[in-house]
């Protein structure tokens, strides 16, 4: 269990700084706060899921760490207000 939580750990900070390098203006708000929400939502979805399979299948509990990881993360993302984001000046003209 304790090399899996590092694991989720290491997918949560994955995550987040992934987010952030890939796609910087989606996330004007503060960086911590992406990163700290994929850092919980990484080891909290781990967690969950290695409980639920019993601790059988560490790598499912790895791959649904990940992937409750990204999409909280994209909750956080805000297209709308990127500003060097050529594809969404159209709408708003």
């Amino acid at each position: 269990m304790l090399i899996e939580s590092i694991g989720f750990a290491f997918i949560g900070l994955a995550v987040g700084a992934g987010a952030l390098l890939l796609l910087p203006e989606y996330f004007p708000g503060a960086r911590g706060l992406t990163v700290a929400t994929a850092l919980v939502a990484a080891m909290l979805g781990g967690l969950i899921a290695h409980y639920a399979l019993g601790g059988r299948l560490p790598g499912v509990s790895l791959a649904v760490s990940a992937i409750g990881s990204v999409l909280l993360v994209s909750v956080l993302a805000r297209p709308d207000r990127a500003s060097q984001h050529p594809r969404g000046r159209h709408r708003h003209a």
